[in-house]
């Protein structure tokens, strides 16, 4: 057995992320193709991004891909294919990155937050039901840590009052979502559009920035394809149609995502697999939660968010993590209607209880495919010596 007393080191360096562990066995695949946009020198639309755009789609069940330079481009250009006017309002969860309500704000849209389900941590749809008002356009629904929201739900409710649903999945790409029919759907491909995000921390990164959406409609497709190319249609070049954005992801980005994708299902495999171990290992941790799983859904494990019942509790088991040579952050510490940037939207602190809970007491700790099982032991056992009462 290794030795877990609190002097003793990790077993190996264990990092949030391992990147250059991820890349090690690709990396023969990366170097050539590199290579190739080089020397074919089409460094801006060149081939790879339709292939690569074509070849997501397929993995996506047949969705329509449109590249964009990153994620939060790509929520602009969702809210922009809805033809929205100045003071609409789109719902938002109040725990989520800010990107998700910034997009509706830099529009001049008005972000209208809505709390979220406590134990999965994505919009509740009563919330975002009693959130909606005359000039409600939209749902904007975020997938967060790699499950998806309750799409029936929101899809029921977006259909009900006549609203757009647009899903966040930048941190959830390869979930699937088990329909009312029971048949199943890729987590952003369910609502008008849908978003993601190829920073390379996510499950399926790119080695700078890039970002997609995703749609089943031929029609909107085309339309957000002219809008993250300046509203230029596709072949009538120096004519634009509507106003639009440069958003557009590089020719490497997109040959390097190509290495990648086919990688995508055994990573997220090997993530299932950590996180069960972790589950195990602290299903029963008095005073700890593990994350819940939402019916329906699969979970890609973009994060583990453990969730203490303090913040004092919360903080203290972070300072002993660091102690112990265990990375870990929390994923949010600020909900979005504190943070002063959206002072202006008239909320106040406790209006929106189950998210400030969350900025309090989440703490997401070491997942990747390459973590080994002595490493999630020896990070489980941190964790419990760190909750352990003196």
């Amino acid at each position: 057995m290794p030795d877990f007393s609190p002097l003793s080191a990790p077993p190996a360096p264990i990092r949030l992320l391992d990147l250059p562990a991820q890349h090690a066995p690709i990396q023969a695949e990366l170097d050539a193709a590199l290579r190739r946009v080089m020397q074919e020198g089409a460094f801006i639309q060149g081939p790879d991004v339709q292939h690569f755009a074509a070849e997501l789609g397929h993995f996506l069940g047949g969705a329509h891909v449109v590249p964009c330079a990153n994620g939060t481009d790509a929520l602009q250009l969702a809210l922009m294919s809805l033809d929205l006017q100045p003071g609409d309002e789109v719902i938002v969860p109040a725990f989520t990155y800010v990107a998700t309500a910034e997009a509706a704000a830099v529009l001049g849209l008005r972000p209208v937050l809505a709390d979220v389900d406590p134990a999965t941590f994505n919009l509740d749809p009563a919330a975002a039901e009693a959130a909606i008002g005359p000039r409600t356009r939209a749902i904007l629904a975020v997938h967060l840590y790699g499950q998806c929201a309750d799409l029936t739900a929101l899809r029921q409710l977006a259909d009900k009052h006549g609203l757009a649903l647009i899903e966040d999945n930048a941190q959830a790409i390869g979930a699937t979502w088990q329909q009312a029919d029971g048949a199943l759907a890729y987590a952003g491909t369910v609502g008008e559009v849908g978003t993601t995000s190829f920073f390379p921390s996510k499950n399926l990164g790119c080695l700078g920035d890039g970002g997609a959406l995703l749609t089943r409609d031929a029609a909107r497709a085309t339309a957000l394809q002219e809008l993250a190319n300046h509203g230029q249609p596709r072949g009538r070049k120096y004519l634009h149609a509507r106003i639009g954005l440069n958003s557009r992801l590089d020719t490497l980005q997109a040959a390097l995502l190509r290495v990648k994708l086919p990688q995508l299902a055994a990573w997220t495999a090997a993530r299932q697999r950590v996180a069960a171990r972790y589950d195990a290992l602290l299903a029963a941790v008095p005073g700890l939660h593990i994350p819940a799983r939402q019916p329906g859904s699969t979970h890609v494990f973009h994060q583990y968010t453990l969730t203490l019942d303090a913040e004092t509790r919360r903080d203290a088991l972070q300072q002993h993590l660091q102690q112990r040579g265990v990375p870990s952050v929390v994923y949010y510490p600020v909900p979005v209607h504190l943070q002063p940037a959206y002072a202006h939207l008239g909320y106040r602190a406790g209006q929106f209880p189950v998210a400030e809970q969350l900025c309090r007491t989440v703490l997401s700790v070491p997942i990747h495919p390459g973590l080994t099982d002595e490493q999630v032991a020896c990070v489980a056992e941190a964790v419990k010596t760190g909750l352990a009462p003196v």
